[in-house]
């Protein structure tokens, strides 16, 4: 029988006696997977976090552009509100349900958002409000009108302020 070269033991190097990675060696590399993995979950969180409080701010922003679409139509008489209104809508949901266009027959009406959002904290359509005549303090709505809407959520974002607050 012939004796192996170190070229054939170089090329079939588990026939030279080398089995694999000694359990040191694997230990290691358990160990700084799992330090990759423990860094890679808060900043997992931290995206989530994020990526909801962007959706906030487009959520927000939608609501409160329908409402002051409401109030300059309302200034300019395009839409049917009551003489002593302040123009902003009565309710939030006068936003989705629309508003008798003045001057339109056959009742056509005028809808400010198709859907309301979702609030991407509290996971439901439900907003808080703000009235013309609520204090900015204030944590009630008084019900004469929707001037402005927020989060009713009490969590607290990434930058410190409460959503509420947003």
């Amino acid at each position: 029988m012939r004796k192996s070269s170190t070229r054939e033991c170089s090329a079939r190097h588990w026939l030279c006696g080398q089995q694999g990675f000694s359990l040191s060696e694997l230990i290691v590399v358990v160990i700084i997977i799992g330090i990759l993995a423990a860094a890679a979950i808060p900043m997992t969180k931290v995206t989530v976090k994020r990526a909801k409080e962007i959706e906030l701010h487009r959520a927000l922003r939608e609501i409160r552009r329908a409402i002051d679409l409401h109030k300059k139509m309302a200034d300019e008489q395009k839409i049917e509100v009551e003489a002593t209104s302040s123009g902003y809508p009565e309710t939030i949901e006068v936003l989705v349900e629309g508003v008798k266009l003045v001057g339109e027959k056959e009742g056509r009406v005028f809808k400010f958002l198709r859907r309301m959002p979702l609030d991407p904290m509290t996971m439901t359509r439900e907003w808080g409000m703000r009235s013309t005549q609520d204090d900015p303090d204030t944590e009630s709505w008084g019900g004469e009108d929707v001037f402005d809407v927020y989060s009713l959520s009490e969590a607290t974002a990434l930058d410190g302020t409460r959503y509420n607050e947003w």
